[in-house]
């Protein structure tokens, strides 16, 4: 291997101008597949085989207007109550998104507030209807009694008696059929109490809550549609009323090169810049690793089309390509400057920079490779996805390091190093050496002393909880943001996350029976901790399901609404054999951070297992990979846990920028993972 990639920097340094032209050209025809074939990537992710994906399928097949997504539009009067005009212009706007092709309906919360208080008023009438009418027949029954003992009194004829049973039977027939009334009430009595707090205005009259609802779930809604309807909401221009909605609509995919990448390249130009001292060989790392990214990430993308992707699939291909792309172009210029000072011929020396430095690139890259390929073994599709993007990403930075670095260092020729260092080329102080061994004492202490620190910092991460974003995690100038405070201070926190409950009856329900099992099912759901409100919301035409909304104590990342989604999903079947599932947008974030959350461990076996395979293979050593592998490990707990500390529990918040500390994102781990692995191989 040594002497193959020996001879190809000895003729990368000779054709210097093709193999840069080479890589151009190679980096146009992956841009341009990109924006040939290139698809939309999804923001939201879905992992087959979770309760939530089992639940929406039999929803799709008896509900399917359930099945579909639903955004929140808060609706908040600048100065006080709304106005008539302000609750006629909202109607109209929730009118105008529902005509949209892709919106199933939509909810005026003014209407729907007014049927909530017809519904109560009707009820109370019907109870005094009820209360009449139970009045009527005590009288009539005390009248019929009173006859009944004054007839006994003087002697009841055949005929009499025939007649008060007959009075008797009509009366027991009344009260039967008001008993039923009255239960009727009863069951209406308890669903109303039972959804009292599920309010779409709210007390104090100064926010309104609509709902758009999509015939699409939420993990096929495409982008073009909620663009439209987010340029609706913005456009909205009601005097008075200030427009904002869920992270269902303002959800995108960002660009994958953002101020905080752009930021991180002007830092690291002027750290090489420092170390290196001149300005050709401090940009040269940077422009092979930007041509390796843009060649793996854009080459990736294009298969977007035909592949499932989520929005975070290229993060990791970015990020790896961008750290390995450097480390690698380093380890080779390093190299060759060090030789040049030494005395070596030009292109000899980057021959052998090549063939020593470029050897170990390939090695460490190989292993950054196979762990990033492992991600497959998890059986979770985005996240295999997502590896193999990563692992093209940094095969690409492996043949670039190997092929343009020493392009780039024959085309400088002596220019790699600074002026005052090429007039001391050849000087006897740069001479090779080998540096004296450290003593063993110090070494073992300065080992204990890094162990024990990184332990520490890594006590964090035995809490670590993972979960997806919701609309606090989001900047506080946006307007998922300001619609989750919205909802949360008016309406509850719980209302940002509720949930959705099918009872599956074995047989149907008779319709005259399903307002007394809804009361039924909801005073059993209600009694469940961390529950706010329930309200019955569909049933089937079968009549063999009926659906439920759950609201929660608290919001949809909390650790209450993960207990009460265990909690629903342990009922698994209520009197009668009646089946429980949960779905809802909080659920799917639940289960989608629980395989992630399961996934890890596996995952981690299988990169230190392999790893430990292929250093054994390359050192023919068992301690160096041993040691190099417990140094990963130490080094990736100690980074969960200061991410655990700082984004979960919401130490150094203000520094860091955390506003509403929360749950780490469930896939962080494994970039995390994937980015240290690449490191510590390389170091």
């Amino acid at each position: 291997m040594a002497s193959l990639l020996y001879r190809l920097g000895r003729f990368a340094a000779r054709r210097g101008w093709a193999v840069l032209v080479g890589w151009i050209v190679i980096l146009g025809i992956a841009g341009g597949s990109f924006l040939a074939f290139g698809g939309t990537l999804a923001s939201t992710f879905s992992i087959p085989g979770t309760e939530t994906e089992r639940v929406s399928d039999e929803l799709a097949e008896v509900m399917p207007d359930l099945a579909g997504a639903s955004a929140g539009v808060a609706f908040t009067a600048d100065d006080g109550a709304f106005t008539d005009e302000q609750k006629t212009a909202i109607g109209d706007l929730l009118d105008e998104i529902g005509a949209v092709d892709g919106v199933a309906a939509t909810s005026d919360p003014f209407d729907s507030e007014s049927q909530r208080e017809e519904q109560a008023q009707q009820l109370a009438d019907a109870q005094d209807q009820v209360n009449a009418a139970q009045a009527q027949l005590d009288a009539g029954q005390a009248q019929l009694d009173a006859a009944i003992a004054q007839a006994q009194a003087v002697g009841v004829s055949a005929s009499a008696q025939v007649q008060f049973d007959a009075q008797q039977a009509t009366i027991d027939a009344n009260q039967q059929e008001l008993d039923t009334q009255a239960q009727t009430v009863a069951d209406v009595q308890t669903l109303l109490e039972a959804a009292s707090s599920i309010r779409t205005v709210s007390e104090d009259g100064t926010a309104a809550l609509g709902t758009i609802a999509f015939s699409q779930d939420v993990y096929s809604l495409s982008g073009e549609l909620k663009t439209q309807i987010a340029e609706m909401l913005d456009d909205a221009g009601i005097d008075g009323v200030t427009v904002t909605y869920s992270s269902t609509i303002a959800e995108s995919v960002d660009g994958l090169v953002g101020p905080g990448e752009i930021v991180g390249v002007i830092i690291a130009a002027l750290v090489l810049i420092l170390m290196l001292r001149a300005l050709l060989p401090a940009v040269t790392p940077l422009i092979t690793s930007l041509i390796g990214v843009g060649v793996g990430v854009a080459g990736t993308m294009a298969f977007s089309g035909s592949i499932d992707m989520a929005s975070v699939t290229p993060v990791l291909g970015l990020m790896l390509g961008l750290a390995v792309g450097i480390d690698y172009a380093l380890f080779i210029l390093n190299r060759h400057r060090r030789q040049l000072l030494a005395g070596v011929e030009l292109k000899e020396s980057i021959g052998l920079a090549t063939g020593t430095s470029g050897n170990a690139v390939v090695f460490a890259g190989a292993t950054v490779v196979v762990a990033l390929l492992a991600l497959n073994v998890t059986g979770i599709p985005f996240l295999g996805v997502m590896g193999t993007v990563g692992a093209i990403c940094v095969a690409v930075a492996v043949l670039v390091s190997i092929t343009l670095t020493p392009a780039l260092l024959g085309m400088m020729k002596l220019r790699v190093l600074g002026r005052r260092a090429r007039t001391r080329i050849g000087h006897p102080d740069h001479a090779a050496y080998t540096p004296a061994p450290m003593r063993t004492g110090r070494a073992v202490l300065q080992a204990v002393v890094a162990v024990v620190a990184l332990l520490v910092i890594a006590i964090p991460a035995l809490s670590m909880r993972l979960g997806l974003p919701d609309g606090a995690s989001s900047s506080t100038e946006s307007t998922e943001y300001r619609t989750y405070m919205t909802v949360a201070d008016k309406f509850g926190a719980g209302m940002n996350g509720a949930l959705l409950v099918v009872a599956t009856f074995p047989d149907a329900v008779a319709e005259e029976d399903q307002t007394s099992t809804e009361a039924d099912i909801v005073t059993t759901l209600l009694a469940q901790q961390n529950v706010t409100a329930v309200a019955p919301v569909a049933v089937s035409d079968d009549g063999a399901v009926i659906a439920f909304q759950v609201v929660p104590t608290d919001g949809p990342s909390s650790e209450s609404t993960e207990q009460l989604v265990r909690d629903l999903r342990g009922l698994s079947s209520l009197d009668g054999d009646v089946q429980l599932g949960v779905a809802g947008t909080a659920t799917a974030n639940i289960d989608v951070s629980a395989k992630i959350a399961d996934a890890l461990p596996i995952y981690l076996l299988v990169v230190i297992g392999l790893s430990l395979v292929i250093m054994i293979l390359v050192f023919r050593s068992i301690l160096v990979p041993v040691i190099a592998t417990a140094g990963y490990v130490l080094s990736l707990f100690a980074a969960l846990g200061v991410v655990t500390a700082i984004y979960q529990w919401g130490w150094l918040s203000a520094i860091f920028g955390v506003h509403d500390p929360g749950p780490v994102l469930s896939f962080a781990p494994i970039i995390i993972m994937g980015v240290l692995f690449g490191l510590a191989m390389d170091y």
